[in-house]
């Protein structure tokens, strides 16, 4: 097995690790998984949760385009809630809880069943470099394993150091061996590297909690799933928690400042901004006297539970006597204490948009090497380096997606053109078509990509054809049909909405504010058609209707926005030459290389005065 030669090796079997192997290896590649513990592939390392803001809408796209993570989230959900219902449906982003040991089995079980897919358990300590071309990757034991394309994605192994108060410990996860070797040979080759850290909450003993104390929190009526397949849904589901930090729990954690890492100096590198450790919130927002936590279940069958949002790096005394003081935790007992860990990162403007690195051809970076935070964020780089590197040794085109297309082009666009000093977290607000960009139509959006890549079978095709035709007819419906004063004020007057003199299309009434399919489904006539339709279909139906306008105008700016993606910079562009750029557009023109006007434009720096300047002298 060793001996072979694979088309795609992937190093490190977390989750951008699963989806890039998963990936390469459905497109018909012999792939490798070499990983260093055989027990932990998709493992969750930190929260046992899936999707939430912005990252539910990656899940799904990820399934839309054939990947695993939303089918595995599926089959070990333990709660679902769909977050943001309350705004318009830009915002709606599902969340499940999950079952962590069950994910982790999950992930295994779906790729151990994937044809043309190996695995090796050993750490990679070198890749094996001809010629600046990947050509394979060398292990611990010291067995050379030919590649023809080699993608890295090594979480937080890399020179991974644990801090708990004043102690440190090289690792990757607490508990296992750090990786080393890669980093010092990127470098030499000419690779920029750097630090980041992230941190993880205490884990505690479930049965020495007093649930009285705190605020119940229930997944959804109607459970929805991630999944466009037909993954089971939800019939039971746990419960999560909610509790509140108070004063003296601040002052405590307080106390133990000298001795933690983040503040006496010893960690100098930056954390997640939008997930960050009780010391540095209590610091940050000293004039808050509460934060909030929220008490997540590890599992159906497991005692375990997980405290979100006490991520801390403190002595694990300090944080213990701290947590005593939490209500409902009088008597915790801790299983684990919470950790802040670092390791190493490659900046990532030194890959290309298809994850491929610009200096060493057929080598990828997918996930947390690449300075992003999150599993979702993982999944998506793992899921579009394995299909380019798939793509690239068997002389296919590259594939990228735009960022009108999906959030994972959002995020790896981000990454290359803006590059990140912070562990990256992806939000609705970094993606300027998110009404286009939904979590509903992730499906209509990319499942036809994924058939044409191999990915996605002819009837998941047919089924979003079928999806997109049915919703045609409702919407068709619903604007052609008449509503007399007499039929529907008395429902315009349950919602308070001002009467009608006159007859409307139901499609116009349903424009209104609070106006819902389900309240006009009040009425017989509408409900004898709408009722043969599946609650997914209406959604889509309701959706167009609703937001006919807002749509329509954010496609007209993607169209404007793609006559400059079409404008192409020369490769190799000497941006210094031009004494009309800012000093900052030069400098960060140069270091990113734009291979367009609207790349160009995203950069941070660059300015619209420098982007009309580039116009001029390319002829425009």
């Amino acid at each position: 097995m060793i001996n072979e030669i694979y088309d795609v090796i992937v190093v490190g079997a977390g989750h951008a690790g699963c989806e890039a192997a998963a990936a390469a290896a459905n497109m018909g590649s012999k792939t490798l998984l070499v990983t260093m513990n055989m027990q932990t592939i998709g493992q969750m390392s930190c929260n046992p949760a899936m999707g939430g803001i912005a990252k539910g809408q990656i899940v799904r796209e990820i399934d839309a385009m054939g990947g695993y993570s939303g089918i595995v989230a599926d089959k070990s959900a333990i709660q679902f809630k769909m977050l943001n219902l309350s705004k318009g449906p830009a915002m709606w982003s599902p969340r499940t809880q999950n079952d962590r040991m069950q994910f982790a089995e999950e992930w295994r079980l779906a790729l151990e069943n994937t044809p043309n897919l190996d695995f090796f358990q050993d750490m990679v300590k070198s890749l094996i470099i001809e010629n600046n071309k990947v050509v394979g990757v060398v292990t611990s034991l010291g067995i050379s394993i030919k590649g023809r394309s080699v993608v890295l994605t090594n979480g937080t192994f890399l020179n991974g150091l644990i801090h708990v108060g004043d102690k440190q410990l090289g690792g990757g996860r607490m508990g296992e061996p750090r990786a080393f070797g890669i980093t010092e040979q990127l470098v030499s080759l000419g690779f920029e590297a750097g630090r980041m850290k992230t941190g993880t909450p205490p884990r505690v003993d479930g049965r020495s909690l007093d649930y009285s104390k705190m605020e119940e929190q229930k997944g959804d009526e109607n459970p929805q799933k991630f999944s466009y397949t037909d993954t089971p849904k939800l019939t039971k589901q746990l419960s999560c928690h909610i509790v509140y930090t108070n004063e003296t729990v601040h002052d405590i954690l307080r106390e133990g400042f000298d001795r933690s890492p983040m503040f006496n100096g010893t960690i100098q590198s930056i954390g997640p901004r939008y997930c960050p450790s009780i010391e540095d919130k209590i610091n940050r927002f000293a004039e808050r006297n509460r934060h909030q936590l929220f008490v997540e279940p590890e599992g159906w069958r497991t005692v375990e539970i997980y405290v979100n949002g006490f991520s801390s790096s403190l002595p694990e005394d300090i944080q213990i006597q701290a947590m005593r003081h939490i209500p409902g935790f009088e008597n915790v007992k801790v299983f684990r204490p919470g950790y802040a860990i670092e390791y190493d990162y490659f900046p990532p403007t030194q890959l290309y948009h298809t994850l491929e690195t610009k200096l060493i051809e057929n080598l990828y970076f997918a996930g947390q090497i690449n300075g992003t935070t999150g599993y979702e964020e993982a999944a998506g780089q793992g899921l579009i380096a394995g299909i380019n590197a798939h793509n690239k040794v068997h002389d296919k085109g590259e594939f990228i997606l735009n960022r009108d297309e999906a959030y994972i082009g959002v995020l790896i666009d981000d990454l290359i053109t803006k590059g990140t000093e912070e562990p990256y977290r992806m939000f609705t607000s970094r993606a300027e078509y998110r009404l286009l960009l939904r979590q509903d139509n992730a499906d209509i959006r990319l499942t036809e990509k994924a058939f044409k890549l191999g990915l996605a079978k002819e009837d998941r095709l047919k089924k979003v054809h079928e999806k997109i035709e049915k919703s045609n007819e409702l919407e068709h419906f619903l604007k052609e049909t008449s509503l007399k004063p007499g039929v529907i004020n008395p429902i315009l007057d349950s919602i308070e909405s001002s009467p009608v003199d006159q007859a409307y299309r139901a499609a116009q009434i349903l424009t209104r504010p609070n106006m819902t399919l389900h309240k006009l489904e009040e009425i017989d006539f509408i409900k004898e058609v709408s009722g043969q339709y599946e609650e997914e279909i209406k959604e889509q139906a309701e959706i167009n209707i609703k937001y006919k306008g807002y749509i329509e105008k954010e496609k007209e700016n993607v169209t404007k926005l793609n006559r400059l993606e079409t404008i192409k910079i020369p490769e190799d562009f000497d941006f210094t030459k031009i004494n009309s750029l800012s000093s900052e557009a030069k400098q960060k023109l140069t270091k990113v290389q734009p291979k367009t006007i609207a790349q160009a434009g995203r950069i941070s720096g660059v300015s619209p005065a420098d982007i009309n300047v580039l116009l001029v002298y390319l002829g425009r």
